[in-house]
């Protein structure tokens, strides 16, 4: 292994190039197109749509905000971008802003001029380059940009001295990307603050005649601003963003399952054997689905795919909670773990006014029976295959609870004429808990299709 230049002369010697950061972005993206590599890794459903808009972006040198409403993976985006960054970069050793060995930009430029090329560099990575911030309207000039610190002052340096200088954020992520989350909540006076910075590159200080010329790509992240009431992106600091990129929610039910599956933590204990039924999830996906199209819900506010990742992780704890209850090994969520959802769900919707007579509870119920209608329906588009089973439930009845043990559903299928048929068409593993799942749904599905009775009796749920 080659050992890295430790001096601004053996640098020199080894012909290192040093590239700004958007050249360098632009540089590594490129190499990234033609070898063909997934650039942007873990997001989902933005191929055709966001991502072509970055990578335009990037390659055209441009600082970007994202726009969108909460839970579109813009932060997830940002922080993609230091994929995009070279290994590692030099700079003069001790440099508090990462100076440039060959064009150091503050102080640093005094020790350059004495040592000359014997001035000593250090290496950094890209995560050393990227500094973040959630914008709160608490946020101050000092915290973003810096400040005279008085101690330093008192020590006996002038107040024109750079050395005097405690340095924000964003002058310590020279050299690199800084992200701003949720822009709008910067008061006024700090997002003018940042008018230099955006433009011409380089920061003062207290009106001071101190510059430090940055080079920085700058990213932002901020709601819709119809949303967004506690504040708004001026206009002359949109102007300096060259590049604004407008995401979205997923637009397909398997982008939805497919970023669902990727990002729930589901624990389960060892000797468990977990099997989610392909119709369960898409249920829980089309509940999201629905809850974005309802008038009741703010869309303005948005439903996150959080809403969605919470709700499987809450079904599935469920089913293993009567697995355990139970004593079996294999975990099947069904239609009976639904209810479940209310919690995990509340907290993430915002209602429009409803009066009196609607809870949140009760929309979020009417949501689940339209998300398990709308997937009951694309596994049997037509009620002609239920005459056998329907005929059975003439002088009878079916029983099922959250608490049942799946064997015993298996009893059912073999007594109701018509049902094993209904199962086979929603092509699922034949296992207990599995046709447990199948046969609930089917029953739920065709009391919600007006051909079955339902009533609750001590816990259980009764179909007839």
């Amino acid at each position: 292994m080659l050992q890295k230049p430790s001096t601004i002369g053996e640098l020199r010697a080894s012909e290192y190039k040093v590239l700004s950061v958007k050249e360098e972005m632009r540089k590594n993206l490129i190499n990234k197109i033609k070898n063909g590599e997934t650039i942007f890794p873990r997001i989902i459903g933005y191929e055709e749509t966001v991502i072509p808009q970055l990578e335009n972006a990037i390659i055209a040198g441009h600082d970007i905000t994202f726009i969108g409403e909460r839970g579109q993976a813009k932060t997830r985006l940002i922080r993609s971008l230091i994929n995009l960054m070279d290994e590692e970069i030099p700079i003069i050793k001790g440099s508090e802003i990462n100076d440039n060995p060959y064009a150091p930009a503050s102080k640093c430029r005094d020790i350059v001029k004495e040592l000359g090329d014997d001035t000593e560099i250090s290496w950094i990575k890209p995560e050393d380059r990227y500094g973040e911030k959630l914008a709160t309207p608490d946020v101050s000039i000092a915290d973003l940009i810096g400040e005279v610190d008085p101690i330093k002052v008192a020590e006996g340096r002038y107040l024109s001295d750079e050395l005097t200088i405690h340095f924000g954020l964003i002058p310590r992520s020279n050299r690199g990307i800084f992200a701003i989350n949720e822009l709008p909540d910067l008061v006024e006076k700090v997002q003018v603050g940042l008018f230099n910075i955006m433009e011409e590159k380089d920061i003062q200080i207290k009106g001071y005649t101190v510059r430090l010329p940055l080079d920085l790509c700058i990213v932002a992240t901020a709601n819709p601003e119809d949303y967004t009431n506690r504040g708004r992106i001026i206009t002359p600091l949109k102007d300096r963003f060259q590049a604004q990129i407008k995401t979205h929610y997923p637009k397909t039910q398997d982008d939805e399952i497919s970023i669902m599956e990727q990002e729930a933590r589901i624990l389960h204990r060892d000797g468990y054997y977990v099997k989610v039924p392909k119709f369960i999830k898409q249920i829980i996906a089309e509940f999201t689905f629905q809850a974005r199209s309802s008038h009741e819900i703010n869309q303005r506010s948005g439903v996150s795919v959080r809403t969605t990742i919470a709700n499987y992780e809450t079904v599935m704890a469920n089913a293993e909670k009567r697995a355990i209850t139970m004593g079996e090994r294999e975990v099947a969520p069904r239609i009976t773990d639904f209810p479940a959802i209310i919690p995990s769900t509340a907290g993430k919707i915002e209602l429009e006014y409803l009066g009196d007579d609607k809870s949140e509870v009760v929309v979020i119920e009417n949501l689940m029976k339209r998300a398990i209608k709308v997937v009951f329906d694309s596994y049997f588009p037509s009620l002609d295959s239920f005459p056998e089973l329907l005929e059975s439930f003439e002088h009878g009845y079916v029983e099922v609870a959250n608490t049942m043990p799946s064997e015993e559903y298996l009893a059912g299928v073999k007594e109701i004429r018509g049902l094993e048929k209904c199962i086979n068409m929603l092509q699922i593993d034949k296992s207990p808990s599995q046709i447990a799942s199948a046969v609930e749904l089917i029953l739920e599905g065709l009391h919600l299709s007006n051909k079955l009775n339902k009533e609750t009796v001590k816990g259980k749920i009764i179909y007839k």
